[in-house]
């Protein structure tokens, strides 16, 4: 008697089940992909995505002409200039195998969790193109240099002054802006925490007020000015960049650490490590170079005796959520926060379309990437894979159509 089942023979209805799993996960992942516009907007095929570089062009703008038309001789016509923004695209993917015994005991929703960790995966790997493009502009607005950025001092938080000098800047450099409800719009994007300072003097509009076809982007919360204010908690934070505590710890890891660990060990002890406070571990983020893997974690047990720390962090189980090398550091310093203002056109994103067409094993989404798998693997087909694969590149397109401001928060202090 022969036993339908899903594994090797109706691969293509898993994967059609889980693809909503899968998409969910990326969605809740999508941070600064929400300032880039397609390159097609531009003008540029999407199947540039397989050259080595595209190119957008520019031109000038015509000079204002104050002169009157001359009765004797014929106007001079205007020269414009032109300059080009070049894209290169890159290539990213991740995958999951898991053994064929664990497909077979597991009473759980395994296979869905595997899909929605791929999706999630995808995005954020794709969305770190997105946040470096956003985060290493020029055009910048912080009170001193990151490293002095100190949570106490108000003048080093952000308040309206800063959207107003945001939006002058931005409407002054004319960046396009967002028309949404009939009136011009920009987006500021950043983690929760960095907003608690304006939260307070409630000055911000709450998103409760919109009608709902205003609520438009992942983690908007209210507005404020002319900008929609978006808190998703994937934001970037630079963990401990900022200015060292009053009452400092920083150490390093003696052991390495495991995802899911709620228990590290430190190689020296301070009594500055104590419950309810925050430590940050991983290098400290000083320049434009980032660490995806940094985090924060809350000591939940008073520091006593022992170099052991228990806290609690981002992790599924509420321990770590990344593993973590011996030496890597800890500290107590303030964080900064750094805050986007901007336009769904201030980045140009780049995706090759239709990326699984003609693979049996594939199915392409786009700006999404494409799902392989499920497959077979091994000699006798005890391992089961799936992954993702994606191609393309985020770029700012023009620096006078994005501010990026570095803040510390009342709430670090």
């Amino acid at each position: 008697m022969t036993i339908q089942g899903t594994a090797g023979t109706l691969t293509n209805s898993v994967r059609t089940a889980y693809s909503n799993v899968y998409l969910e996960g990326a969605k809740e992942a999508r941070v600064y992909d929400m300032f880039a516009t397609a390159a097609g907007a531009y003008g540029v095929e999407q199947a540039a995505a397989l050259n080595s570089t595209i190119q957008i062009p520019f031109l000038s703008d015509m000079q204002i002409t104050e002169t009157a038309i001359s009765q004797v001789s014929d106007i001079n016509p205007q020269t414009l200039r032109d300059a080009t923004f070049t894209l290169t695209p890159v290539s990213r993917a991740d995958a999951l195998q898991v053994s064929e015994i664990l497909k077979l005991e597991a009473y759980t929703n395994y296979g869905e969790s595997l899909y929605k960790r791929i999706g999630r995966n995808m995005m954020e790997t794709v969305d770190l193109l997105a946040q470096a493009a956003a985060l290493k502009g020029e055009n910048l607005i912080r009170a001193t240099v990151r490293t002095s950025l100190d949570a106490g001092t108000t003048a080093h938080n952000i308040s309206n002054t800063s959207f107003t000098q945001a939006r002058s800047t931005l409407e002054g450099l004319r960046c396009p802006a967002y028309v949404g409800n009939g009136r011009a719009q920009f987006l500021a994007l950043g983690h929760p925490d960095v907003f608690f300072d304006m939260r307070v003097a409630n000055d911000i509009v709450s998103v409760a007020y919109y009608q709902d076809k205003e609520i438009l982007f992942n983690g908007e919360i209210g507005s404020f000015e002319n900008f929609k204010i978006l808190t998703p908690t994937w934001a970037k934070v630079f963990y401990g960049a900022g200015v060292a505590n009053g009452s400092t710890q920083a150490t390093t890891l003696s052991t390495a650490a495991n995802a899911l660990a709620t228990t590290f060990n430190v190689g020296t002890a301070g009594s500055n490590i104590q419950a309810g406070r925050y430590l940050n571990i991983g290098t400290r983020e000083t320049g434009n170079t980032h660490y995806p893997m940094n985090e924060r974690v809350k000591v939940y047990a008073s520091y006593s005796t022992g170099l052991t720390i228990s806290a609690i962090g981002e992790g599924a189980n509420g321990g770590l959520r990344f593993p973590h090398a011996s030496g890597e550091a800890v500290n107590n310093n303030d964080s900064v926060y750094p805050v986007v203002w901007g336009s769904p056109a201030s980045l140009v994103k780049l995706y090759a379309n239709g990326l699984g067409a003609g693979d049996p094993l594939a199915s392409g989404m786009d700006e999404y990437g494409c799902v392989v798998g499920p497959k077979l693997d091994g000699l006798v087909n005890q391992f089961w894979s799936i992954g993702w694969k994606w191609y393309g590149q985020y770029g700012r397109i023009s620096e006078n159509w994005l501010v990026r401001g570095e803040f510390s928060t009342r709430l670090d202090a």
